[in-house]
């Protein structure tokens, strides 16, 4: 393997002459071996470390700071990773010490390399075109690397609000097949009153709905940076007219109404949208585990539990218990869950970690936000596609629990009165009698009025009848 020699402050080190990144990433690598998922696993994060760095030189350019050679070879070097080329050269880990400065050496690099490509020179000619002078100019890790997580989730959020929005009309198109099917709704577990079943889907569909609403709110926090904020918010090193310049370049590339932070001070050691946004997430995770634990209760059995409902059938439940099938896909999302449940108290803990002008841990605050939202957003579709959109409800067993139910006594009470409708009730359950009878036995009520009241129609609305 031929190399090229490259130093930073610690000494000399031989990189490999095809690689595009240098010292800097080859120290990241060796220091940081934990989890094993390099950067280049998140696309989005790649992508905006290019978009950051091209409207950094576009800043520039328009100030006068970079030559029209440089400039046009950082940008090119940029357009030709959000094209989708050499993300496979981002290679440190994805948690980190340094508070991202490995991730922003990694860009630098390889964007100054391709860069001095571009320029007919060899890769590692810094003298040319160097990683932290030029494409790093007017810059630090610590606005760059925080936009860049903030462009990341963003564009991840996008992607997940989609993702509800497939599962939601899921869950809308199986209300309206169940409009008509009648059941018992139960609290704790236990006999309340009859409902529809498209009445029980349609809840599901309004949970999302809500929470594509709280995530479309969060989301709007991500498109405050720091870009200029350069060290600790103070601009050191950045030209006086670069932040609103690259703000409006970044905004322009990206499509995002980007603004600059008020204060960069502050946005460069506040992580509080993180949190925010990662407190979303879990809203999120809880009402999908909170929908997946009622599919499986409603599905159970099939002889011996609820069985008001059918999900389909995906792959043998069992090595040992042949026939038997088993609730997967639910059953992937409650994990799905509680998962999105643990990274939110990492972040948590990681935004409360910081210290000073600075929260150094960033990296694992965008490794648990990055898993969140890809793994929510898998989880979405799975559930619709594998598991939603084929259900069925067993008609007559729902038809027949109604039917049979002691909580058709409460439709009756502000007829016969409450003292009476606990009677018949208590009844009902020692006898094993329906409801209808008893009340026709005891005259509370004729067959004429008990057919009114007892309606399905009737049975699913507000409707307050009395004698």
């Amino acid at each position: 393997m031929t190399t090229r020699i490259e130093h930073d402050l610690i000494g000399n080190r031989d990189i490999p002459a095809q690689a595009y990144w240098g010292v800097h990433t080859l120290r990241a690598v060796e220091n940081f071996p934990i989890t094993g998922v390099p950067i280049s696993h998140y696309r989005e994060l790649i992508l905006s470390l290019a978009l950051i760095k091209q409207a950094a030189a576009q800043a520039n350019h328009e100030i006068g700071l970079l030559d029209d050679v440089k400039a046009q070879a950082i940008v090119g070097a940029c357009e030709e990773i959000r094209a989708g080329k050499l993300h496979q050269e981002f290679v440190v880990d994805s948690i980190q010490g340094g508070a991202g400065t490995s991730t922003n050496m990694n860009a630098n690099e390889v964007i100054a390399n391709r860069a001095l490509e571009l320029m007919g020179k060899q890769k590692g000619e810094y003298q040319y075109l160097h990683p932290n002078e030029h494409v790093n100019m007017c810059q630090s890790t610590n606005d760059a690397y925080p936009t860049s997580l903030r462009l990341a989730t963003y564009m991840g959020l996008l992607q997940l609000g989609a993702a509800l929005e497939r599962l939601k009309l899921h869950f809308a198109a199986k209300a309206e097949e169940f409009n008509d099917v009648l059941k018992m709704g139960r609290t704790q577990l236990q006999d309340a009153v009859p409902m529809t079943l498209g009445q029980e889907f349609q809840t599901y569909a309004v949970m999302l709905g809500e929470d594509q609403q709280r995530l479309l709110e969060a989301s709007q926090l991500m498109l405050e940076i720091n870009m200029g904020a350069t060290a600790i918010g103070t601009g050191i090193c950045a030209h006086p007219d670069y932040a609103p310049l690259v703000c409006k370049h970044l905004a322009k590339l990206s499509g995002f109404a980007l603004v600059t932070a008020p204060n960069l001070i502050e946005a460069t050691q506040d992580c509080g949208a993180f949190v925010q946004v990662s407190g979303v997430l879990k809203r999120i995770a809880v009402k999908l585990s909170k929908i997946c634990n009622d599919l499986r209760l409603l599905s159970s059995g099939p002889r011996a539990g609820f069985g008001d409902i059918n999900l389909p059938a995906r792959q043998a439940g069992s090595s040992i218990m042949p026939g038997k099938v088993n609730p997967v896909i639910p059953e992937v999302v409650n994990q799905v869950a509680f998962e999105v449940i643990g990274n939110d108290m990492t972040v948590t803990m990681a935004a409360e970690g910081g210290q000073l002008q600075l929260n150094a841990f960033e990296p694992v605050i965008a490794y648990s936000l990055f898993r969140s939202v890809s793994h929510l957003i898998a989880a979405c579709d799975t559930l619709g596609e594998n598991c939603v959109k084929d259900i069925t409800a067993n008609r007559d067993f729902l038809k027949q629990q109604v039917e049979n139910s002691i909580g058709l006594v409460t439709a009756l009470f502000p007829i016969i009165g409450y003292a009476a409708a606990t009677e018949v009730a208590g009844e009902a359950f020692h006898s094993g009698g329906s409801v209808s009878d008893i009340v026709l036995a005891r005259g509370l009520m004729t067959r004429e009025q008990l057919d009114e009241v007892l309606q399905p129609a009737e049975l699913t609305r507000p409707r307050w009848v009395s004698l």
